[in-house]
């Protein structure tokens, strides 16, 4: 198997085979904000022992997986409104506090969606521009600049096959140059000032990938 070949053999991956992945690259320790969508089912994927505290934009630290049944408490809820649960040690505080936690740099790694990555590690993921999309500005432009680490997580591509990985974002923009990783369906990018680096691929090759992105990509030595 050649460098431009690895990971070819397995996958796609669904929305929780990505969530897995993530969970399992978050250090131990680091303080995290799941945005809304699909990554705040990272949290269904973090082990008991994992040691990472979960901050939510409308706050709460601490934050445990996804409440199913007898669990589901109306009150407690994330950003995205999906009943949770609480662990020990959990708090609750005001909004405004919640927010200063992101913009001030509190914040270890936050993971959010997105519907553009450009290659430069810009991020768009608010507007689709699209007269009739619902903008959904969020706290996502808090979070991506004052987040340590960005990390997206999304399809690689659309539904109609139109890369989301792209030279330079054409929506508006959430952030520039934030993006540190992108994890997706069917392989994982580190933006880095060398290029778009394949850390892993998942039913593709690098190549096949490289012409369906029209990009130039870099495997990684971790390969």
């Amino acid at each position: 198997m050649t460098d431009n070949d690895f990971g070819a053999g397995f996958g796609p991956l669904d929305k929780h085979g990505i969530a897995a992945l993530i969970a399992g690259d978050i250090p131990h320790g680091s303080f995290v904000n799941l945005g809304i969508g699909q990554p705040t089912i990272v949290a269904d994927h973090l082990p008991a022992d994992a040691g990472v505290v979960l901050h939510t934009e409308n706050g709460m630290l601490n934050m445990g997986p996804a409440a199913h049944g007898d669990a589901i408490d109306p009150d407690l809820t994330n950003a995205g409104k999906v009943p949770v649960t609480e662990l020990p040690g959990a708090a609750y505080f005001h909004h405004a506090d919640s927010f200063a936690m992101m913009r001030g740099g509190h914040l270890d790694i936050c993971v959010l969606g997105a519907f553009q990555v450009s290659m430069a590690g810009d991020l768009a993921n608010w507007h689709t521009g699209e007269p009739d999309a619902i903008p959904a500005v969020g706290g996502a432009m808090d979070l991506a600049i004052g987040a340590r680490k960005v990390f997206v997580m999304m399809t690689l591509f659309t539904r109609t096959g139109a890369p989301k990985l792209v030279p330079r974002c054409t929506y508006p923009l959430t952030g520039l140059g934030c993006v540190d990783r992108v994890y997706t369906d069917l392989a994982v990018f580190d933006i880095t000032p060398q290029g778009l680096t394949v850390r892993e691929t998942f039913g593709a090759t690098v190549d096949e990938l490289a012409g369906r992105l029209d990009l130039p990509l870099v495997p990684s030595a971790l390969a």
